[in-house]
């Protein structure tokens, strides 16, 4: 054994590339499903979209691009999930960010219209993107026909079934939004949030959590996701293992592995030093 972990420091290092390689590549093929335990504020999401009655209006603001889909991306199909499970709720999405209206657009295709059969316009609708950041926001609280006339495909929003009873903010029974900055959960809160007394969750990145545990604290949010842990605790909660959940398999193993490496790099260099200097 003191053989073996002295050699451990000359190590070819290909060897831990290709360790490395196998624990990415592995759990993003098959999830392992490792033990993790669900947050509170994970928590607080879920029973908020639980609760919500029969013919519930939800509006989803994706306000993320493609440089944050790993961590956010899996939430917005787990709570795309969640919603469309949910008898007669209806769900519209808006983005503030002009690269997210394509990611919604695959992941509304994918959940409402692939695997739970919803129809366009009757049970979802997608805003898209309008330029103005905080007075986007500030619009939607007066008239949102008056900031998106039509939607993301062109369509005037009196001609869309989902869009009947829907003039404001307030008229939403839960509001999601989904951001990895500005503008984001921040102006939602600031914004919407404070204004008009609205019910509004977030999902943010892992970075950015820190900074809005004061509003869930405070209850201007009903509850936080941070990153891919968040996404990955939300997919539990929803018994449909996603990227979220294979994503947390690989970071787990891949941290694993890097302890161990510097664990035993460690040893090897010690006990080596130690065996030169009592050979002196």
């Amino acid at each position: 054994m003191r053989e073996l972990l002295e050699k451990i420091g000359t190590l070819d290092r290909r060897i831990i590339f290709v360790l490395m390689a196998l624990a990415i590549v592995i759990p993003t093929a098959v999830p392992l499903g490792l033990p993790f335990s669900v947050s509170q504020p994970v928590q607080d999401i879920y029973d908020a979209v639980e609760a919500l009655p029969p013919g519930s209006k939800v509006l989803v603001a994706v306000d993320f691009d493609p440089g944050s889909k790993p961590e956010l991306y899996p939430f917005l199909i787990a709570i795309y999930r969640h919603l469309f499970s949910k008898e007669g709720v209806v769900v519209i999405t808006s983005s503030l960010w002009p690269a997210a209206p394509p990611l919604a657009n695959a992941a509304l295709q994918m959940v409402a219209v692939e695997e739970y059969g919803k129809e366009y316009g009757t049970d979802f609708v997608n805003l898209g993107f309008k330029e103005g950041k905080h007075i986007v926001i500030l619009g939607m609280g007066e008239s949102i026909p008056g900031v998106f006339p039509q939607d993301y495909r062109g369509t005037p929003l009196a001609e869309l079934p989902a869009m009947k009873g829907i003039q404001t903010l307030k008229d939403f029974d839960l509001i999601i939004n989904i951001s990895a900055g500005t503008p984001g959960t921040k102006e939602w809160v600031q914004l919407a949030q404070s204004r008009y007394s609205l019910k509004l969750a977030a999902a943010c990145t892992s970075v950015s959590a820190p900074d809005y545990i004061p509003y869930y604290q405070s209850g201007q949010l009903v509850g936080l996701s941070g990153g891919m842990a968040g996404s990955a605790e939300y997919e539990k909660l929803i018994r449909h293992a996603g990227l979220g959940t294979s994503g947390m398999d690989v970071l787990s193993i891949g941290h694993l592995l890097i302890v161990v490496a510097i664990i035993l790099g460690n040893i090897s260099y010690f006990m080596t030093r130690r065996k030169r200097k009592g050979g002196r």
